[in-house]
């Protein structure tokens, strides 16, 4: 005969087989009068863990997971990401565990995925990337009592644990250089702006200005392609009052804005200064060589990794705050008309 699987017992009491795996695992995620009926069920068709399942009952599945929401082709071409993942990697395969990697659509998605990877036990804990104001993914997460560290401002954050660094501080060490070149019409080419980290750089950005008297700052919002900073630059470059200093928040898009620039006949940095939020490589072989705000990301991955392994390990984690990514001149950014 065939032996009975989750599978019968979900047909059997209606309910998925993630659902059974919480009941039969004794966690969070069903009701009790469901978890009874589940294991109920079990009894009757005679279902029993393989042994296999058995000799790892309570061991841990020695993998953390990772979910990004955003498209995959805009993943494989974003450094941050890519540095992001191998610092997260380092501090596992040290440890011997796996990172578990998967694209996402949206975050109903997302919390789909966490729910299935803890209800089968395929991970220890996630990391949190992409954080939102009011982010349902944190309730979610919290329901489930699972091991989580969010890559984000501690405002955002919940009770899970954040890793996170000062953007502000970034930001305003910015639009003080700029304005001391003699800038005084700034734009700034942000991110999707329902992140918190982008509403946070918006925010300090709009004070720094407006603290220094800069009365013709901007922020146009993008999606991070290389394709839409290169529509927002044109947008601010064809103004009649255009910027003379143009930030961005990450390389692919003032990689994009320094090509708008050539293609208008604009000289860099003379008639457009350009700044690039996380170096790399792509913001040091380009010409003229991109100014850039750089920070230690693969450290950040490591962090944000050692921060969940002691988490599972049953540790007391706090929050951890980086080091500010530091800005670092190069021959993108110049004093306005300045040849």
């Amino acid at each position: 005969m065939k032996r009975p699987t989750i599978a019968d017992i979900a047909r059997r009491a209606g309910v998925s087989k993630v659902a059974v795996s919480y009941a039969l695992n004794d966690r969070p995620g069903v009701s009790e009068a469901r978890r009874n009926t589940i294991k109920a069920i079990a009894r009757e068709i005679g279902w029993q863990p393989n042994s296999a399942a058995r000799a790892l009952n309570g061991a841990r599945a020695r993998a953390v997971g990772l979910t990004v929401c955003r498209p995959a082709r805009v993943l494989g071409m974003e450094p941050f990401f890519m540095e992001l993942i191998s610092g997260i990697e380092s501090e596992l395969s040290a440890r011997s565990y796996a990172l578990l990697l998967q694209v996402v659509a949206d975050h109903q998605q997302e919390t789909e995925v966490y729910r299935r990877w803890w209800g089968e036990g395929r991970v220890d804990g996630v990391i949190l990337v992409d954080l939102r104001f009011d982010d349902p993914r944190v309730p979610e997460i919290e329901e489930l009592a699972l091991p989580a560290v969010v890559i984000g401002h501690p405002s955002g954050a919940g009770s899970l644990a954040p890793v996170w660094s000062d953007d502000g501080a970034a930001v305003r060490e910015t639009v003080e250089y700029l304005a001391a070149l003699g800038h005084r019409r700034i734009a700034r080419v942000a991110g999707l702006p329902a992140l918190v980290h982008t509403v946070l750089r918006d925010r300090a950005f709009t004070a720094a200005c407006d603290g220094l008297g800069l009365d013709g700052h901007s922020i146009v919002h993008t999606d991070y392609t290389g394709e839409e900073g290169a529509r927002a630059t044109r947008r601010l470059v064809s103004a009649a009052n255009r910027p003379t200093a143009i930030v961005y928040d990450n390389d692919i898009m003032a990689v994009a804005g320094l090509s708008v620039a050539q293609e208008m006949r604009l000289e860099v940095p003379a008639d457009l200064s350009l700044v690039a939020w996380d170096d790399s490589p792509l913001s040091q072989v380009v010409r003229p060589a991109l100014t850039a705000l750089g920070r230690d990301i693969p450290h950040y991955g490591a962090q944000a990794a050692r921060s969940l392994l002691a988490l599972i390990a049953g540790e007391h984690v706090t929050g951890v705050q980086t080091e500010t990514a530091r800005l670092t001149p190069r021959g993108s950014t110049g004093a306005p008309g300045h040849r």
